[in-house]
């Protein structure tokens, strides 16, 4: 890959620093030094990036990705393409996100087993452009809740592994595990989609999460958990799953565990498929459907649990559910802004949301997600300062350079 040499850039590196002048040289993945005020000598590098004062920050890592679902308006739209088809439709989703500037996605859950495992080795292989991608394994989940979309009278197959009891969860695991995925995702709390399992209930038996996230480690692979309810978390926290979506409604001990729990465990509260559904939602959601579903009230929980969550040190990823009409992919960036409007952290805390903690969730051996000497070359200079207008990492137009693993990405003209 080389060596890239960029010059007079604002150097945020998400460590809690403040921003300074500076200089940063790549060498083949990995950053070599990072020196404040400048090099100060010449520089020998095979290429060379003037960034002229442009915020210079760690790329995004998209913590909670749908990477297959292609801006579709309902599960019907994720039920009916071939796999020949639905592999372009994930195609386009990587490619969606790295040019927003995630260089790096956490899958949660795909629409068909492999999808997320066939874009991911592309990817790797560099057949495609792509974010670093964990693979999620379809969601798996229990009869009668979130994802079971069949009837007695007609047995339709959806996007979800329905299971019945802890054999059949060791079973859905074992052959996602098989299949290459490296993130099992289980619907362990109902949903506001789905009214016979409103998301303050908790289907998922406890028995049934042990099993998955106990078969899943023996794997060595991460457990994700949709978890809007207070119990869910509790369950999910205690079986030793890594990654917690929703997380609305909470008590004294919920947000006790996730305390005790702070150092092994990463939240992603997805407020933006909510904030969507009630400003954006139209013409895919009929006027008044957030509100008859009861999604501001849930917002409402969001906002009291996470505020506390935050107050007690967890650490947040951002993500929330991208991938549908009305949330479209490539938009994810516009998470950061939310973590600072409903959750009261600074521009800087959720940057560092969006960066270190995503880094930290993608890899164990915490070389990601900080401007740091040894770390991964994953890389984003934008037009405008993040710290006092956050809104300008969710502007591609703004975003002047996309660089992963030491690769140029994409260049804006005249740098």
């Amino acid at each position: 890959m080389g060596s890239v040499f960029i010059r007079g850039a604002t150097i945020w590196d998400a460590t809690g620093a403040p921003a300074v002048m500076g200089d940063v040289l790549v060498t083949d993945r990995h950053i070599e030094w990072v020196r404040p005020g400048g090099a100060g000598e010449s520089v020998q590098a095979e290429r060379v990036i003037d960034a002229a004062g442009r915020f210079l920050m760690p790329g995004m890592v998209e913590g909670h990705a749908h990477i297959s679902f292609g801006n579709a308006a309902g599960t019907e739209e994720l039920v009916q393409p071939s796999p020949e088809a639905h592999t372009l439709i994930t195609m386009q989703g990587a490619r969606d996100l790295i040019d927003a500037g995630f260089t790096s996605a956490y899958g949660a859950s795909e629409a068909k087993l492999r999808l997320g495992v066939a874009i991911r080795d592309a990817v790797n292989a560099g057949l495609i452009p792509g974010p670093r991608i964990r693979a999620g394994s379809m969601e798996i989940t229990v009869v009668g809740s979130i994802g079971d979309e069949s009837r007695e009278h007609n047995p339709r197959i959806g996007i979800s592994h329905i299971i019945s009891g802890p054999e059949e969860m060791r079973h859905a695991v074992r052959l996602a595990c098989r299949e290459g995925c490296d993130n099992i995702k289980l619907d362990i709390s109902g949903d506001p989609f789905y009214p016979t399992a409103p998301a303050h209930t908790t289907p998922m038996a406890w028995d049934e999460v042990k099993m998955a996230v106990d078969t899943a480690h023996a794997y060595g692979k991460k457990v994700n958990a949709h978890a809007r309810s207070a119990e869910s978390v509790k369950h999910a926290i205690r079986a030793g799953v890594t990654a917690i979506f929703h997380a609305e409604f909470h008590d004294e001990e919920m947000l006790d565990l996730c305390e005790e729990a702070k150092d092994r465990i990463f939240i992603a509260p997805s407020i933006g498929l909510f904030h969507t559904m009630i400003h954006e939602g139209e013409p895919w959601l009929p006027k008044g459907t957030a509100e008859a579903m009861g999604i501001p009230q849930l917002v409402e929980a969001s906002i009291e649990t996470h505020s506390a969550l935050r107050k007690r040190g967890i650490r947040h990823v951002i993500g929330g559910d991208y991938g549908l009409a009305w949330n479209r992919q490539g938009t994810n960036a516009r998470d950061v802004r939310h973590l600072v409007d409903y959750y009261g952290y600074t521009p800087a805390e959720a940057l560092i949301c969006a960066t270190r903690h995503g880094g930290l969730l993608m890899r164990d051996e915490g070389d990601l997600g900080t401007i740091e000497p040894g770390k991964l070359a994953d890389l984003l200079l934008i037009d405008g300062d993040p710290l006092t207008d956050v809104d300008a990492v969710a502007d591609r137009s703004r975003i002047a350079m996309v660089m992963k693993d030491g690769a140029l990405h994409s260049l804006a003209a005249g740098l």
